[in-house]
């Protein structure tokens, strides 16, 4: 009998795996080699992070406020890691797809390749060189993926047999590849952190520095952390943290500016020795995020040091009818203040530099953010600061990014409490139960709070020393509870007099209402 004939090379093709590999081994060169050019020239032009950015801009409301709400801060990991899979996948499929012909393989990186150029290309900061990263992250996918596959055919189809030679050379250009473009990735992640040593320039500054106004110390009643609530001034990591920023913008103090303009008498443009030139105070001022559910714990109190932005723009010359601030972050992002509120004797606006005793943290903004007390943050705690533009609400072309998505223009925080203890579904002794919480009305102030159990009538419960308007104040009570299920309710009445809705409302358009209520067991 004859021996069985070897299948043809129109047939057989490359391996599988290796295809797959191929595939993966292009596009991660493309991300990595991308992201390393970013990191050098732009780094707000990688593409993998402008298309993790456009996919943040242009998702629906709803479903931007269920990633916020359900993952806090893993929000961005968890939307990065998902485009990586999704990446991923496609390159593996796309470099299977080539068994046999290059052409379905380059189409795909060809593809994957326009859409980061698009995706850089719409941002809203943009500029002609941050073209670069994409087209070199499209040049190494497109050659990693012509050189591995052609490579591959004379392995594995050309040939006869498979040679060692051959199949040794295969290898070691794919590992070659693969450590390329892992070790250009962990560049561009490298280069793009290089602001530690600026912090640590700044919080020597400031430190050294003479505060014309210096925050009073926390009274040691200031807080109930014994029976459960929060210390009264939150720790910098432990300081909430909501924006769309997927990467943490890396600009150091020395190379910070900011341009004041629009309707105004005369621009200005501050660098950061500026500020530090300039009278600075620090005030504690509680902060709080417009997606806080009713509960929730977006909500944090700081130290910030800084420099009156009302001085600012008296210097500058605020027209009567500009009745916007427009500020802009070096990420792009953007959003509207109400001037009057800003322009307020005694409000307290800050460009803060610092915050508890140190610069900014990345993530909260270093070298410059906006902290405008009695607002919702989406409104008036642009982090990243770099532009902030004197115009109007009715100008069409100055929306910002969460008006456009249907949150209100303007948004005053609402009196709020919440229970922090004991915790929903908790257990606790028969007897005395302590009930504690926290509460908010800033720029007015706390003035009462109340809790009742089981629908009882409301019990006026002990508040923490006050620290002033601007913060959170803290509350607790007793009840004498037997065993069983129980639940308690709470509310609270700012200085104003008024007293917080029952009404339910969610956070869109201009922030959470209602009670709080939690059940718990005693036992």
């Amino acid at each position: 009998m004859a021996p069985p004939q070897p299948a043809s090379p129109a047939r057989s093709g490359i391996p599988t795996l290796w295809a797959g590999l191929i595939g993966l081994l292009a596009v991660g060169a493309a991300l990595g080699f991308g992201h390393l050019v970013a990191a050098l020239i732009s780094p707000a032009s990688s593409p993998y992070l402008a298309v993790g950015d456009t996919v943040i801009r242009f998702s629906p409301e709803p479903l931007t406020e269920f990633a916020k709400t359900t993952f806090g801060t893993a929000d961005k990991p968890i939307l990065l890691s998902g485009i990586a899979v999704v990446i991923a996948v496609v390159a593996v499929l796309a470099g299977i797809a080539s068994r046999r012909s290059m052409r379905p393989g380059l189409v795909v990186v060809v593809v994957l390749g326009v859409l980061g150029f698009a995706a850089v290309a719409i941002a809203p900061v943009f500029s002609p060189l941050d073209l670069i990263a994409p087209l070199v992250s499209l040049a190494a996918g497109v050659l990693s993926f012509r050189w591995l596959h052609a490579l591959a055919r004379r392995t594995y189809v050309a040939a006869a047999g498979v040679g060692v030679t051959r199949r040794t050379v295969l290898i070691g250009s794919a590992v070659g590849v693969g450590v390329g473009a892992l070790a250009a990735g962990g560049g561009g992640l490298l280069l793009g952190g290089g602001v530690d040593n600026s912090r640590v320039t700044v919080t020597d500054q400031l430190r050294a520095a003479r505060l014309t106004e210096r925050a009073p110390a926390i009274p040691a009643g200031a807080g109930f952390p014994e029976v459960g609530t929060p210390t009264f001034l939150t720790s910098n990591p432990d300081f909430y943290r909501i924006d769309v920023a997927l990467r943490i913008p890396s600009q150091t103090a020395s190379a910070w500016s900011m341009k004041i303009h629009g309707m105004v008498e005369r621009e200005i443009t501050l660098t950061f020795d500026d500020l530090l030139a300039r009278p600075l105070v620090e005030r504690t001022i509680t902060m709080t995020c417009v997606s806080n559910p009713i509960g929730g714990n977006l909500v944090s109190t700081a130290n910030f040091i800084g420099v009156e932005l009302r001085d600012i723009l008296l210097e500058a010359g605020v027209a009567p009818g500009a009745d916007q601030l427009f500020s802009t972050s070096i990420d792009g992002w953007y959003t509207g203040t109400p001037t009057d509120v800003v322009m307020e004797p005694g409000r307290g606006a800050l460009l803060a530099i610092g915050m508890n005793g140190e610069a900014l943290p990345p993530e909260h903004g270093f070298p410059v953010r906006m902290v405008v007390p009695g607002l919702y943050g989406y409104v008036s705690a642009t982090k990243w600061v770099v532009d902030l533009e004197a115009t109007t609400f009715a100008d069409p072309r100055k929306r910002a990014y969460w008006v456009e998505r249907s949150w209100a223009q303007k948004a005053p925080i609402k009196t709020m409490s919440r229970i922090d203890s004991p915790q929903g579904f908790g257990r606790v002794p028969a007897g005395t139960v302590t009930v504690a919480g926290t509460a908010w009305a800033q720029t007015r102030g706390i003035a009462k709070v109340e809790a009742r159990v089981d629908n009882g009538p409301w019990q006026a419960a002990e508040l923490s020393t006050e620290v002033n308007l601007d913060t959170w104040r803290m509350w607790r009570t007793d009840f004498t509870l037997a065993a069983g299920t129980h639940n308690v309710q709470v509310r609270a009445t700012d200085k104003g007099g008024y007293t917080q809705t029952d009404m339910r409302a969610d956070p869109i358009p201009d922030g959470a209402s209602g009670w709080q209520s939690t059940t718990f067991t005693v036992t």
